[in-house]
C-alpha cells in the first residue's frame, strides 16, 4: 500500500498543497484590514508568526523533538537564515508602505520569482526553462497591473521601493532555502524551527521600532490568531510542503496568484470593486501559473524517466 500511495503524493498532492496555500494567504490582506483598525503592521506580523509557533510547539517538542535535536549545526544555520529572510520580508515589505504607495510597494515586492529565477540560474546552477521565464514575465508584470492606479505617492519613494525590494529578495531567500532543507527535514521540524526564528527577529524589529506589544482589544488579538492559523499555518506551510517535490521557481511563481484571491475575497468581504487593471492582471497572473504548472510537471515527469 505504501508504495502505491507514493506516487500519488508525489504527483498530486504537492498541486493540491499549492491550490490550498494560495487561497490560504489570500485571506492575509483581509485579516490585515481588520487587525490594522488597532495594531500597527509591524506588530501584527510579529503575533502573527509568534502565534503560530506557539501552536506548532506542543507538537515540535513532543512528537518531532528528536529530529530537531539531531539538526546539524548547518541545517540549523540555515533553517534560521530562512526566518530571518521571512521576518525580513514581512518588516521591510510593511515598512515600505509607510513611505511609498501601495502601488509600487505591490509591484516592486512582487518581483520574486524573478529574483528566484535568477539566483537558481546562475548562482545555484539549476536554471529555469524558457516556459518558466515567460510564467515568471507574465506573473510579474499580472501583479504590476493590479498595482497600477497610483504611482509616485508616498513621503520618501525612493526608501519605500528600495524596501520593497528587499521584501522581494528575502522572500526569494526563504523559499530558496525551503527548497533545499525540506529535501531532508520533515515539514513540522522545518517550519517550527523557521517560524519561531521570525518570531522572534519580528518581535526584536517591533521592540526596536517602539511598537508595543500588548494593550490591544481582543478582536486585535482574534484577527492576530486568524493570521497564524490560516496565512502562516495553513498558507505558508502548504508551500513548504510543496518545496519538497516541486522547484522553488514554480512554488514562487504560484504565490503571487495571492493578489487575485484578496481581490475576490476583498470584494465579497470588504465591498471593495476591482477595476479593469484588477482583470487584466488577474488574468495575466492565471495565465502564468497553467503555463508554469503544465512545465512544471514535464520537468518532473522528465525527471522520473531518467531515473
Amino acid at each position: 500500500m505504501q508504495a502505491a500511495r507514493s506516487p500519488v503524493r508525489r504527483e498530486v498532492l504537492p498541486y493540491l498543497a499549492i491550490i490550498l496555500g494560495v487561497t490560504a494567504v489570500s485571506f492575509a490582506a483581509i485579516f490585515i484590514r481588520y487587525a490594522q483598525r488597532e495594531a500597527p503592521s509591524l506588530v501584527i506580523a510579529a503575533w502573527r508568526l509568534t502565534l503560530a509557533s506557539l501552536i506548532l510547539a506542543p507538537t515540535a517538542l513532543t512528537r518531532y523533538r528528536q529530529e530537531i535535536r539531531r539538526l546539524t549545526r548547518r541545517e540549523l544555520g540555515w533553517a534560521i537564515l530562512s526566518g530571518l529572510f521571512l521576518a525580513g520580508h514581512f518588516a521591510s515589505w510593511i515598512t515600505s508602505l509607510a513611505y511609498t504607495s501601495v502601488a509600487s510597494s505591490v509591484v516592486l515586492v512582487t518581483t520574486y520569482p524573478l529574483f528566484v529565477g535568477l539566483i537558481s540560474t546562475f548562482l545555484l546552477g539549476d536554471p529555469a526553462t524558457g516556459a518558466m521565464w515567460v510564467s515568471i514575465l507574465m506573473v510579474t508584470a499580472g501583479g504590476a497591473m493590479i498595482g497600477m492606479g497610483d504611482f509616485g505617492g508616498g513621503r520618501n519613494q525612493l526608501l519605500g521601493d528600495l524596501l520593497a525590494v528587499i521584501g522581494a529578495v528575502t522572500a526569494a531567500g526563504y523559499f530558496l532555502i525551503g527548497r533545499r532543507l525540506r529535501a531532508n527535514l520533515h515539514l513540522v521540524t522545518y517550519i517550527s524551527v523557521v517560524y519561531g526564528a521570525a518570531a522572534i527577529f519580528l518581535i526584536a524589529f517591533a521592540l526596536i521600532g517602539g511598537y508595543p506589544l500588548f494593550g490591544y482589544s481582543p478582536v486585535a488579538y482574534f484577527w492576530f490568531l486568524m493570521l497564524a492559523l490560516v496565512p502562516q499555518l495553513l498558507g505558508h506551510s502548504s508551500f513548504n510542503f510543496a518545496l519538497r517535490y516541486l522547484s522553488a521557481t514554480y512554488v514562487t511563481i504560484t504565490v503571487v496568484g495571492e493578489p487575485v484571491g484578496s481581490t475576490v475575497l476583498a470584494y465579497f468581504l470588504l465591498g471593495e470593486v476591482p477595476g479593469l487593471w484588477h482583470f487584466v492582471g488577474g488574468a495575466l497572473i492565471l495565465t502564468g501559473i497553467v503555463l508554469a504548472s503544465r512545465e512544471e510537471r514535464r520537468i518532473q515527469a522528465e525527471r522520473e524517466r531518467s531515473d
